[in-house]
């Protein structure tokens, strides 16, 4: 395992309506088989197209696992548990990041030294890798059982997963936040933009489909409410729904003069870019159903950045159905 530096990322989500594992053994992988006994026999150009053939679906099985294996990693880290005999926190997820799933770290190599060649910037890393298990399920349990510390870690949000064979590769990061986020407001409309987006499709968020839902609209009085409580956690250096006084979404969507029916809430941080958020809160299932929830018709989104608190920049979305 390899590591550097450090800062912090974390995701929630909530909604308000009116009235320790082992090893596991796995089955062998199924590999095509697309060469007959009397394979010797055939033209070479034949044989050569069907090694390329079995070469191309093995890549494809093992892109996969991968994938599977990152949802996982998801699921462990949004379930408390426990680590090393003492009790473990839920932490937010994970974006999959396909320049980490690029990287390819030979035994002792310097993870610092690899980010450099791929002009990847973070300011907290690790990289696990374990050889042996022949499944995702198989591969978990290997490095849930012992690296749970680092998979469990708030700070981190992103990761990249790969595979070669039986050896799984994991990097977990944070990438540096841009010296200039530029617009709260122009980030909380971009949210709405990607929102609307993935509203547009069909979805699975953890298992449960989602047809497409309509579009939202941007409403002020929400993008005020997200901004009170980003600016609220900013401040006073905390990451939950409720403020210090109690409040939750509802209160706080009303307390800006939204007369609501139903409201939700996600909320983020650490995440560097709207992007970022959005894409953390898809690969989360509660905060997936809240974006493709069909009931919502508005939303208004916002961060706040505090270089002091411990996870520098915290975004809240809040949903809502007027009366």
């Amino acid at each position: 395992m390899y590591t550097f530096l450090p800062l912090l990322s974390h995701v929630a989500n909530q909604v308000a309506t009116l009235p320790p594992m082992k090893l596991l053994d796995s089955d062998d992988a199924v590999v095509p088989r697309c060469l007959p006994r009397e394979s010797r026999r055939l033209p070479a150009l034949p044989v050569l197209a069907c090694a390329a053939a079995l070469l191309a679906t093995g890549m494809d099985a093992h892109a996969a696992d991968a994938g599977r294996l990152a949802e996982l990693i998801n699921a462990y880290r949004q379930a408390p548990g426990r680590c090393a005999g003492k009790p473990r926190a839920a932490a937010g997820p994970l974006v999959p990041d396909s320049a980490l799933e690029r990287m390819r770290l030979a035994s002792g190599s310097d993870l610092q030294q690899a980010f450099r060649q791929a002009g990847y910037q973070a300011s907290l890393a690790e990289a696990i890798v374990v050889t042996g298990p022949r499944s995702d399920t198989a591969a978990m349990a290997a490095i849930s059982d012992q690296y749970c510390g680092s998979l469990a870690k708030q700070e981190f949000t992103r990761v990249g997963v790969s595979r070669n064979g039986d050896t799984w590769q994991v990097i977990l990061a944070k990438p540096l936040l841009a010296p200039d986020l530029g617009d709260p407001d122009a980030a909380g409309r971009k949210i709405l933009t990607l929102v609307n987006a993935a509203r547009a499709r069909q979805r699975s968020c953890g298992g449960k489909h989602f047809p497409p839902a309509p579009a939202l609209a941007w409403n002020a009085a929400l993008a005020r409410a997200a901004q009170a409580h980003s600016a609220d956690m900013a401040r006073h250096n905390y990451f939950r729904h409720s403020d210090r006084n109690g409040a939750q979404a509802g209160d706080r969507a009303s307390r800006s003069g939204y007369a609501w029916r139903q409201v939700g809430e996600n909320i983020a941080a650490g995440q560097g870019s709207a992007e970022d958020a959005v894409s953390g809160w898809l690969a989360s299932p509660g905060h997936c159903a809240n974006i493709m929830n069909r009931e919502f018709r508005e939303m208004g989104a916002w961060f706040v950045i505090e270089p002091r608190s411990d996870l520098q920049i915290y975004w809240t979305q809040v949903f809502g159905t007027p009366r």
